[in-house]
């Protein structure tokens, strides 16, 4: 087992290597803009799973996905001769979740935007049931305590204290 450094430090170049080659010498027509966003390798630095974004729509994100798996082994073969590593690992590559959550995250935020401005419509004009503050005080004349105590933390009533 290695340490999360190393597989971290790794990940890292692999994702810069796999980047430029598609760049620089991958020339499948399928290939869309693609945009490598991370790579992860295992602890036994054996299998490196590489996600990636394609801008544009379904059909394009499917060819560009068949790009990548049929470049496979140039990216690997690549991948290897610049890390330098013993071993180098098999690459898996996968669509990345993050712009479809994030897409959804905005959806959200737009609907609670929308709701709170029907709240605000809504409220406007509006007084409240109880008056601006509903709770009492301590110079309130219906019951509340004369001395402005109503017997917290603060109130000692042991000998102990006043010493």
């Amino acid at each position: 087992m290695t340490d999360n450094a190393r597989a971290r430090k790794l990940a890292d170049r692999i994702q810069v290597v796999v980047a430029e080659t598609l760049d620089r010498r991958i020339k499948d027509p399928r290939l869309g803009f693609v945009t490598i966003t991370d790579a992860r390798v295992t602890g036994d630095l054996r299998e490196a799973t590489v996600f990636y974004t394609v801008y544009g729509d379904d059909e394009e994100r499917a060819a560009s996905a068949a790009a990548l798996e049929s470049a496979k082994g140039v990216l690997r073969s690549e991948v290897g001769r610049q890390t330098g590593v013993r071993f180098t690992p098999t690459l898996a590559f996968v669509p990345d979740a993050l712009p479809d959550n994030a897409r959804t995250i905005e959806d959200l935020l737009d609907r609670a935007r929308a709701k709170d401005a029907e709240v605000r419509e809504v409220s406007t004009g509006k007084t409240y049931a109880a008056g601006a503050d509903p709770y009492r005080k301590a110079d309130d004349a219906d019951g509340a305590a004369g001395d402005g105590t109503d017997g917290a933390a603060g109130d000692s009533t042991d000998g102990a204290a006043a010493e």
